[in-house]
């Protein structure tokens, strides 16, 4: 019966809502994504402030930016705090000793890494969907290459939705140890007016609502939304179940950031018998897949749970 549920939910959805043009444009230093004619998002690859890709601004299918703009952008009234927080990244704290999560040109430091291009494979766009596909390099403090990332992220849309379907492959280089830390690894910062300090509200799979019931739980799927300009929007993640350690934890904050963490377990259960560290050997390779609904509405009322039922396969 759910399975039927399901179905009907989201045939009615795909009924109400047609799929819009995506194009996807490369240029030197980024590649931008517009969806039905309109700007949905960059992806920031490579410049003198870029120690990370990251994708910013990411905006709503009406045109709202639903991640913070500092420190790309400067605002009044907005927090500044957190520089590297720079829209939505994948990085993570301790790989081998190296700090890739808080790596920024802000700070120095030779116990820094940085995540830099190595080629655009491919940039594609289309009627119902566009994508792309980059290689990263993960190198440590002296430059070496600890594992090279393929990306490839699919773009989707429809009245009041926006979809990002990431598909990220890491492949050692060398033995490549993700430390337990809480400082990982799938983010986004969200705006600030959409933040728990604010109008904003996170809520997990099993409906636990706000940062002290759902900071370092696992749950297949997580929620932040608020008000945008008058709007209610949000931002779910969903950890599809082919991945490391499924159901990820969570490391969200009511500052706004909003992040999947499979690693943390010692600094989420604050039990020293516990270690989430995980070692990617040299040649092995891990594959997370995560997708990115941009929404209006509670989750209720974007069928979030619908949505990850059908994400999922279950």
């Amino acid at each position: 019966m759910r399975r039927l549920l399901t179905f009907l939910f989201l045939t009615l959805l795909a009924a109400a809502a047609a799929p819009a043009q995506v194009s996807v444009l490369q240029a030197d230093d980024r590649i931008s994504v517009e969806i039905g004619g309109e700007h949905f998002t960059d992806l920031v690859l490579k410049g003198e402030d870029v120690r990370k890709p990251y994708f910013y601004p990411i905006r709503s299918a009406s045109g709202k930016v639903v991640t913070r703009h500092y420190p790309m952008k400067v605002i009044e009234g907005e927090s500044h705090d957190h520089p590297h927080h720079r829209g939505l990244w994948f990085s993570h704290g301790d790989v081998n000793g190296f700090d890739f999560w808080t790596a920024d040109p802000s700070r120095a430091g030779d116990h820094y890494g940085s995540i830099e291009l190595d080629e655009v494979v491919e940039v594609t766009g289309g009627e119902r969907e566009g994508s792309l596909k980059a290689v990263f390099d993960w190198k440590d403090g002296s430059g070496m290459t600890l594992l090279k990332e393929t990306r490839t992220v699919r773009f989707s849309g429809a009245d009041g939705l926006r979809v990002m379907d990431f598909h990220l492959e890491l492949t050692g280089v060398e033995d490549a140890h993700f430390g337990d830390t809480k400082e990982g690894t799938f983010a986004i910062r969200v705006a600030d007016s959409m933040n728990e300090q604010h109008s904003g509200t996170l809520v997990n799979a099993a409906g636990a609502r706000g940062e002290e019931r759902v900071w370092g739980k696992a749950s297949p799927w997580m929620d932040y939304y608020g008000e945008v300009d008058g709007e209610t929007l949000g931002v779910a993640f969903l950890d599809h179940p082919s991945n490391p350690k499924h159901p990820t934890f969570w490391h969200v904050r009511g500052y706004g950031l909003f992040a999947a963490n499979v690693f943390g377990e010692h600094d989420f259960s604050a039990d020293d018998s516990r270690d989430g560290g995980l070692t990617l050997k040299k040649g092995e390779r891990w594959e997370f897949r995560y997708r990115v609904l941009i929404h209006s509405g509670s989750p209720e009322e974007a069928g979030i749970a619908a949505r990850y039922r059908e994400f999922s396969g279950e």
